[in-house]
């Protein structure tokens, strides 16, 4: 059995690729799965408006919503599938209606995201939340 001399050995000048592959697709794996849980934690201070002309070209409503979760498009109290109705009929086939939301600012979130899921299903397509100037 001859062994070899450190003479006869070429040095290897070729990099393994493979490993480094490895590493790199597990990198992207952890992007991947971590990129939409940052996005959802992020925290969000929400800016003053500054007043805003209203357009005039297009058909609008104001539905009002207060502080106990009550409303009333144009002033006319409604319960949620009368408004329901009086959304589906004021906006079918207009691609001009537009809903302007009044929420006391005591309202909590989940009322006003269900008078938005109404309003969308009722086919509702711009939809605006009306806030004072900023101060």
């Amino acid at each position: 059995m001859a062994f070899q001399t450190q003479s006869d050995q070429e040095m290897m000048s070729d990099i393994n690729v493979t490993p480094l592959v490895d590493v790199m697709l597990v990198l992207l794996v952890v992007f991947i799965v971590t990129a939409p849980l940052l996005s959802q934690s992020l925290e969000v201070k929400l800016p003053k408006t500054a007043a805003v002309a209203a357009r005039m070209d297009t058909k609008q409503q104001i539905i009002t919503i207060n502080a106990e979760g009550q409303i009333a498009l144009e002033s006319i109290s409604l319960s949620d599938e009368e408004l329901a109705k009086q959304l589906a009929d004021n906006a079918a086939g207009k691609d001009d209606f537009e809903l302007h939301v009044h929420a006391d600012e005591a309202v909590p979130y989940g009322r006003v995201a269900q008078i938005m899921a109404i309003a969308q299903h009722a086919g509702v397509s711009k939809l605006s939340f009306m806030t004072m100037a900023g101060q």
